[in-house]
């Protein structure tokens, strides 16, 4: 393995994890998603996501797709709060080929207008497709929970955002907002550093501007949703928890390890092994620049819920008890899941992304380092600390 990285004339950072394996992931990500809308216009980073699918001035949909496939490819995207990305898996002696067609899209899209209204009907059945998922739903809900609106709006936005988007204002805001000079080309795999470098700068030409979070208001607030055609209760308490890159980030995954990661995490023993109250539990960290949400999820009964919320709550209270070996197995078992992780080319690219967005893509590479200088009254603090002030949504059988 060998790591590279380059910042071109046109002001792309590229970044590189060389292997010998003849296959390679190589995403295109510019720094704009959903913590960059206003409120009327919430969604439309995650629509301009799928318009840049729908055809540019030399391919249509199916043209896209089928050069990436028909080489075995995958070809995909993402829009998060903080970045959207769009990345091909190929044989490495394809990479061109998926290039061109990354840089065709980015470039050349045309926005067609009869392929706008068909891509907005899609995203309005999507938008449904969240609020008939419970488990998806209270996700959304846990975010509207703790942030004020804009930010705390589902990234795919709502029915009235959505509808009211028309062809030449969402035009105007990509043009306004993918500037290749902010854009991160992540690449794993085996291909010719130097020769990308070279391909990406004749396809791009430079810009000015960057895209600007609006303000992340956070608060703290409890929802309890019946609803009909529900058998399962579906409960989620979360926190505001440290950013990426803070001295306490590496502790809060260490806690999430030992309290809600796994069948022999504390929280999956003590509330469906030792008492059978619900199917599933388990923490899931949500990392970004700005923000930090750190939730532990359940599904569980109805009648169960707040015995469910107050174990939840007990268990990081009995943190205290944490002792030595429980903070090294839990070590143990994040560094061996990292290197598991590793090697799939795709997650990598993605970590990658990410620890460049909230730092250096370097960093990416001391995790194991910077997992080891946690001790136990740093994870048994933070414990304590978080646990003062949560949200919790939970949508339940009527």
């Amino acid at each position: 393995m060998k790591f590279l990285r380059k910042k071109l004339k046109n002001g792309i950072t590229i970044i590189m994890e060389k292997r010998d394996l003849p296959v390679v992931a190589l995403s295109i990500s510019n720094p704009f998603g959903g913590a960059f809308e206003d409120a009327k216009v919430k969604g439309v980073a995650h629509f301009i996501e799928h318009l840049l699918f729908t055809g540019t001035k030399t391919r249509n949909h199916e043209d896209i797709s089928r050069e990436i496939e028909k080489k075995g490819g995958i070809l995909n995207a993402f829009t998060d709060h903080e970045v959207t990305s769009y990345w091909f898996k190929l044989p490495s002696e394809h990479i061109f080929s998926g290039l061109d067609i990354l840089t065709d899209m980015l470039s050349n899209s045309k926005f067609d207008t009869e392929k706008f209204e068909k891509e907005k009907k899609v995203i309005l059945e999507e938008i449904k497709l969240y609020h008939d998922d419970p488990r998806k739903s209270v996700f959304e809900q846990i975010e509207k929970n703790m942030f004020e609106s804009p930010f705390g709006e589902l990234i795919i936005g709502n029915v009235n955002s959505v509808r009211s988007l028309q062809r030449d204002s969402v035009f105007e805001i990509y043009k306004n907002n993918y500037n290749p000079s902010n854009y991160i080309v992540t690449i794993v795999g085996d291909a010719d550093f130097d020769k990308i470098c070279a391909f990406l700068e004749s396809k791009f030409l430079g810009g000015k501007g960057k895209p600007t979070v609006k303000n992340i208001n956070k608060k703290n607030s409890h929802t309890n949703e019946v609803r009909a055609g529900v058998d399962q209760a579906n409960l989620v308490l979360a926190m505001h928890a440290p950013l990426p890159g803070s001295k306490d980030f590496y502790a809060l995954e260490i806690l999430n390890s030992y309290l809600g990661e796994g069948l022999s995490s504390k929280l999956f023993l003590e509330i469906r092994e030792k008492r059978g109250l619900a199917y599933t539990v388990r923490g899931i960290i949500q990392p970004g620049k700005n923000y930090c949400i750190y939730s532990i999820y359940a599904g569980t009964t109805k009648e169960s819920v707040d015995e469910v919320k107050k174990l939840i709550i007990k268990g990081f209270k009995d943190i205290t008890k944490m002792t030595e070996q429980d903070i090294n197995e839990a070590k143990q078992t994040l560094i061996g899941s990292r290197k598991i992780s590793s090697e799939e080319s795709v997650s990598v690219m993605n970590e990658l992304l990410y620890a460049e967005l909230f730092g250096k893509a370097e960093d990416y590479y001391k995790y194991e380092e910077n997992i080891n200088k946690v001790n136990l009254e740093q994870v048994k603090s933070l414990a304590s600390e978080i646990i003062k002030e949560y949200s919790t949504a939970a949508i339940v059988p009527k």
